[in-house]
């Protein structure tokens, strides 16, 4: 086991117990309202015999369900059997490359690894419904589907053959009729290619040659567009193919570049205005809109990419001080007949206070104006993910802040949950996943999500490692 120091390191530590249909203890009451299913993935198993992963955003994926019905609640968790874990678990090693983790043990290994089409399907990032399926996605165009009620997993789901590329993202965009998300193909002539999904079917919005590809982990969409956000952190393919170091590795922080943006129209993808700000890194796209002419896009924003090697393993378990959070900035593009050249503009900081892992009422406020944003925090950058945070804007008066904390835990994202036929933005609950490092275990947590008010508690049998993304479903498909 790796050495660790830190109060929160639990939450690195590999989780091997795996559940089925386990009622909950719940302290509190749930909502008679809440019938559905939380459907989460992340990282749960670090080591793979003498092997251990080197980042946060590696480690083999597990799902985990937490199904409501009639006030009460049932857990189920399960590794997720992508190839890369079948392959890992057949081997008794680290079988593919990952974020931040490379096997290959030789040049030629390597570059097969990137161009010869075995990347790693290790579908530890998020969860979402595409084609009428449940899917686990990681940021390779490899989206797994599992059963949602067993969690069994049932294979890969195939894009069609013209969406080629190596790198995609975890967080697609739907707007009711269709989904969007981009794939960057890497090699020669490098390109970005924006498309669309109807019912499983894929068509290609937009291509976008680049020299030197961007790390994007996600995107924006408002009602009228797409817009891709290129940060300064660069690749050059070939380094890529050659240098025989972990996918990120080869990424170079460029800040003369800047930020740039680039707007498409969702219905014929055609490029209707580009932009460049100052240099800034993001996982995280909140929302985007359209107002007074312009697009309004919202993304919590970091002042360079330093993040990603603070979220090394090694450091998460040391204990060393992690400032994992950003800021909520606005960004405002004038919309005006394209243009090959960029307009220059500037950023605006919406809120003091630094969240992670954002959340919207989406169903209702994607692509259009919204007032509520949820996340989460730190209390100090010595302590880890300590705190959901409710961060409530207004036009006329600066942010106002709402705070969920407690000694011992440290919650993960908090999903909004609408009340149906609820009004208000939030009218709602929020649901996540907190370690409880005194207890050495883990709960489900349901706050109310306007005034952060606990409402009740469900105690699982294991402590779950801290994740990222998930989903709730009211209704799921078959």
């Amino acid at each position: 086991m790796p050495e660790t120091n830190s109060a929160w390191s639990l939450g690195f530590t590999t989780l091997e117990r795996e559940v089925d249909r386990l009622p909950l203890e719940v302290a509190g009451a749930l909502p008679p309202w809440l019938t559905g299913s939380l459907l989460r993935t992340g990282p749960a198993k670090f080591e793979v015999g003498s092997d251990a992963y080197a980042h946060w955003f590696d480690g083999l994926a597990m799902l985990h369900a937490f199904d409501f019905s009639g006030g009460a609640v049932h857990y189920t968790n399960r590794f997720l059997h992508s190839k890369s874990y079948r392959e890992a678990a057949r081997k008794g090693r680290i079988s593919r490359g990952e974020f931040m983790t490379d096997p290959c043990r030789t040049i030629f290994g390597r570059v097969m690894a990137i161009f010869d089409r075995k990347p790693t399907d290790n579908a530890n990032v998020n969860v979402m419904q595409l084609a009428n399926q449940i899917v686990a996605m990681t940021e390779t165009p490899m989206p797994i589907c599992f059963d949602p009620l067993t969690l069994e997993t049932r294979g890969r789901l195939d894009f069609s053959p013209s969406i080629k590329g190596q790198i995609s993202t975890a967080h697609p965009h739907n707007d009711g009729e269709r989904s969007y998300s981009y794939i960057i193909e890497i090699g020669r002539r490098s390109v970005y290619r924006v498309f669309a999904d109807e019912s499983g079917t894929q068509r290609i919005l937009a291509e976008l040659p680049v020299d030197q590809p961007s790390y994007m982990h996600s995107f924006g969409m408002s009602e009228r567009y797409l817009v891709l956000t290129e940060f300064p952190l660069r690749v050059n393919p070939l380094r890529l193919a050659f240098s025989g170091k972990p996918f990120i590795t080869n990424y170079r922080w460029r800040p003369s570049l800047g930020t740039q943006f680039t707007v498409i129209d969702k219905a014929s993808g055609a490029v209707v205005a580009r932009a460049r700000a100052a240099p800034c890194f993001s996982f995280h796209h909140v929302n985007a809109y359209e107002a007074n002419g312009a697009l309004l896009i919202d993304l919590l924003a970091y002042p360079d990419a330093q993040i990603i090697e603070d979220l090394r393993l090694d450091r998460l378990r040391s204990g060393a001080a992690v400032n994992a959070t950003s800021t909520l900035t606005r960004f405002r593009i004038p919309l005006r007949s394209t243009r090959a050249e960029a307009v220059e503009i500037e950023h605006e900081p919406l809120c003091d206070t630094r969240i992670e892992l954002p959340r919207i009422d989406y169903s209702r406020r994607a692509g259009k104006p919204h007032r509520c944003v949820w996340g989460v925090a730190q209390s100090a950058t010595e302590r880890f993910l300590d705190t959901i945070t409710k961060i409530e804007l207004s036009a006329a008066e600066p942010a106002t802040v709402k705070r969920w904390a407690r000694p011992g835990a440290f919650p993960g994202e908090a999903v909004f949950v609408a009340r149906p036929f609820g009004m208000e933005e939030d009218d709602g609950v929020l649901l996540s996943v907190v370690l409880d490092v005194d207890a050495r275990t883990s709960f489900l947590l349901v706050l109310n999500a306007a005034t952060l008010d606990e409402l009740a508690r469900a105690w699982v049998p294991h402590h779950i490692p801290f994740g990222f993304h998930g989903s709730y479903f009211s209704n799921l498909p078959n």
